[in-house]
């Protein structure tokens, strides 16, 4: 929790827009303190003091000002020592008063998962905080090192052979280690079936399955991670795109048109992003100003201070501006390069390891990621948009692109075959010309038009500072005369006598 500033009963807070942030004796009792007029002070019960962390010191014109009384209470406390005695109760009772089964596969499985409770047990207490601290800082040290569990899990999966690899699974579950066959979502593609007269409308209801809310509730979770409305659009557009590109390799890659651009980008994609988008703006908009649940003496205030617990403790607005320099354009689209290549892997790694799409293990993944995602991209953020002060990239960010790039690498390695099938040549020549246009727009953008304007610039300014030679005669009045001049008389006049 944040230090107080000061001790003061009475405090008036100004936000970032210069307005008064005082609060009525009904907003204190409700939990919250609302901005209001200038010039309007009352009496806060609780004392309500400016952040001062290390972070509050550097905020950004994009960060929002964060109020907060500073309350310590038991909920926000380490317990490192509690967490350190029952891990200890727990490996006594093991060890002196259960006995050991003589099951080798069971005592293996047994041994595994108790050592990755220890590891997330010491993680959980001991990890480095991240960006996030709501709904509380243990929550994202958790997730941190069950990051580092499945980064540890996919190279053991790479280091297996193809045969072994997927024999492996069957020890998560039973039922996986077999070759499932993939649906094909193509074949008839007509919205209005007439040949079917029970249900002319059947392709569509066909295609309603459980994916459908699964892509909206995933790009509305991408949108408040991204936080631009550009950038999802791109990625949404680009990943049909690849799914057009891909779909000799994978079945289920195959769709109907109206799939793709109706269904995929404008209703669930589009509203997702629709939704995200306008819940970014209540974020950017709402008063981050918090109290001690026990310093709110209303049943009313006390619910609503537990619900805005799982809001955002403080909010950046993100302005990637890939266009400003080289180094943020690069940024941008290795963001999306890694977003797209993600999305890839879900699709190719179910296909690899033999895991059906409604295999809770797939659902699984999805949830990780939504919750490492959010942190990956603030890090990648804030190592983007301030190098000086971020010095180095962030531990999510650096685990999430590993793990990217580890899954990559076990779809090549499982199934070559499929990964090295010929592109299409017109697909082919379609992704040569988006590359060539990509790159000559980057040379012309950050190479040829800064040397064009560098060198115009110079010569503005050589053209408005005119050398010695070229000052016109008048100004030579103007110079100190010499003692000649000053016998004779100004030029002026010279010339006149000798008229």
């Amino acid at each position: 929790m944040t230090k107080p500033e000061s001790k003061k009963s009475g405090v008036t807070a100004i936000n970032v827009t210069g307005k008064c942030a005082t609060s009525a004796a009904e907003q204190v009792n409700n939990g919250s303190v609302e901005p209001d007029c200038p010039d309007q002070s009352t009496h806060i019960k609780s004392n309500v003091t400016k952040q001062t962390s290390k972070e509050s010191m550097h905020r950004r014109n994009t960060e929002c000002e964060v109020y907060d009384d500073g309350t310590n209470t038991f909920f926000w406390r380490a317990h490192t020592v509690t967490v350190l005695f029952i891990l200890t109760c727990a490996l006594v009772y093991v060890t002196l008063l259960e006995e050991t089964p003589q099951d080798t596969a069971y005592n293996t499985k047994r041994g595994i998962v108790a050592s990755i409770l220890v590891f997330l047990c010491f993680g959980v207490t001991q990890a480095k905080d991240g960006p996030f601290t709501r709904p509380h800082p243990a929550y994202w040290r958790f997730w941190l090192c069950v990051t580092v569990v499945y980064e540890l899990f996919l190279i053991f999966i790479l280091f297996q052979t193809v045969h072994d690899g997927r024999q492996f699974m069957k020890y998560i579950d039973p039922k996986l280690g077999v070759p499932l066959p993939e649906r094909d979502y193509g074949g008839n593609c007509l919205i209005y079936d007439p040949g079917n007269t029970t249900d002319p409308f059947h392709n569509i209801w066909d295609k309603m399955d459980g994916f459908v809310p699964a892509h909206f509730l995933g790009w509305y979770i991408k949108t408040l991670m991204i936080r631009d409305w550009w950038m999802c659009m791109i990625i949404s557009v680009m990943f049909e795109f690849l799914e057009y590109s891909l779909e000799h390799q994978l079945p289920n890659f195959s769709e109907c048109w109206w799939d793709h651009w109706i269904m995929d980008v404008l209703v669930c994609n589009g509203l997702g992003i629709y939704c995200g988008m306008k819940t970014l703006g209540w974020l950017s908009m709402k008063p981050y100003q918090w109290q001690g649940l026990w310093n709110i003496p209303t049943y009313k205030g006390k619910i609503k201070r537990i619900a805005f617990q799982f809001t955002p403790y403080s909010w950046v607005k993100f302005e990637w501006k890939p266009a400003s320099n080289l180094r943020r354009w690069l940024a941008v689209l290795g963001i999306i390069f890694m977003f797209l290549l993600a999305e890839l892997n879900t699709f190719y790694l179910k296909f690899v390891l033999w895991m059906p799409p409604e295999h809770y293990l797939v659902l699984l993944r999805l949830v990780f990621f939504v919750n490492v995602g959010g942190v990956a991209m603030r890090e990648i953020y804030d190592f983007m948009d301030d190098p000086k002060f971020y010095k180095k990239l962030g531990q999510q960010a650096w685990l999430v692109a590993a793990i990217t790039v580890t899954e990559f690498l076990i779809v090549v390695k499982y199934d070559p075959n499929t990964i090295m099938l010929p592109i299409p040549f017109f697909i082919m020549q379609c992704w040569l010309l988006g590359i060539l246009l990509i790159f000559t727009w980057t040379l012309w953008r950050f190479f040829i038009r800064d040397i064009t304007l560098r060198y115009k610039e110079t010569r503005r300014r050589k053209q408005e500072v005119p050398t010695d030679r070229e000052r016109p005669l008048g100004n030579v009045g103007t110079a100190t005369p010499s003692g000649r001049s000053k016998l004779n008389g100004s030029s002026e006049t010279v010339r006149q006598r000798k008229s």
